[in-house]
């Protein structure tokens, strides 16, 4: 079992009645690294973890966990502001490719990463504790200069290849609205695959769910229980279909708030898992090489990114 450390949390008077009871005994890897890690359980993510990933790679089919994404024109396609950056702004690049026959096209993208429709890598310090982010940085001196200087997406820069396992809730179909998956439910998907989930895997949750399509119904989510459960088996990262249920007085979000922010375990939000799913269950394989190149964008608290199974 790994082990994980429980620090006391001291929450302002006027918050003390929007968390629940024994909020103080929630998990967290704060200092488990020390007080300058930005990589939480990325750092479980060992040689050998790659290793054992590398291993699972044996046909060299491919599977893509991203939903894709339709581009929507914002203002007419016009270029957007010049910034101080050491790139050409917009509407240079614009009058460097638009000429008379047009050489090249081009585009500005403005993205919302949080989106719900979109795939995308929460940085650690995309929520905060008590005013502090990933590992108990105060939030003002990790936002000092406009752009997260801790605990951002400078942790993905160099990639993340592992194993990585499946563990599918509800196969060939979906789990019932307003499901509270939990660790027991975990254990016997785990059951059902044949593969034990071990410290620096990468763990891909299904519950037939798409949870930007609209639906009249509430969708399932991960208890906290669930993540305890994460934690105790070492997850390095967590990739899913569903996530945390919308915050209810006296409850914390157990994916975001603790997984997350706690724990230092990235989450790879709003995954499409249906067709790894399918076929998982065609190769009778729930484990396979998990590979995540994100964007080398850093000091965001989040980038959309397009991780891959590959068998």
């Amino acid at each position: 079992m790994t082990e994980i450390a429980r620090t006391t949390a001291h929450p302002p008077a006027d918050q003390e009645a929007l968390l629940p009871p024994g909020y103080e005994e929630l998990p967290s890897n704060w200092g488990r690294w020390g007080q300058d890690d930005d990589l939480g359980t990325l750092n479980l993510i060992t040689d050998e973890a790659r290793a054992r990933g590398a291993a699972e790679a044996r046909t060299g089919r491919v599977v893509s966990l991203a939903h894709p994404v339709d581009p929507v024109v914002v203002a007419g396609g016009r270029p957007g502001p010049p910034r101080l950056v050491p790139m050409p702004a917009p509407l240079l690049q614009t009058m460097v490719y638009v000429g008379s026959p047009s050489l090249a096209t081009v585009d500005t993208m403005t993205v919302t990463t949080h989106h719900v429709a979109l795939t995308h890598i929460d940085a650690l310090g995309h929520v905060t504790v008590d005013g502090r982010v990933y590992p108990g940085v105060p939030l003002d001196e990790a936002t000092a200069g406009g752009t997260l200087n801790r605990a951002s997406t400078t942790a993905f820069v160099d990639g993340v290849v592992t194993r990585g396992v499946l563990l599918d809730l509800a196969v060939g179909g979906r789990l019932d609205p307003a499901t509270a998956v939990t660790a027991a439910d975990l254990e016997e998907a785990e059951t059902r695959s044949g593969v034990r989930v071990t410290s620096g895997d990468a763990l891909v949750v299904r519950g037939g769910w798409t949870r930007h399509l609209p639906r009249p119904e509430p969708a399932p989510w991960l208890s906290l229980g669930a993540v305890l459960w994460m934690a105790d088996r070492g997850v390095g990262l967590i990739a899913s279909d569903i996530g945390d249920r919308p915050p209810q007085l006296g409850e914390v979000m157990p994916l975001h708030a603790v997984a997350l922010a706690r724990l230092g375990t990235p989450l790879v939000d709003n995954a499409a898992v249906d067709a790894l799913g399918d076929v998982c269950a065609e190769l009778d394989r729930w484990s396979f090489l998990f590979t995540l190149g994100a964007p080398p964008f850093r000091g965001l608290t989040g980038v959309p990114v397009n991780p891959l199974a590959v068998f």
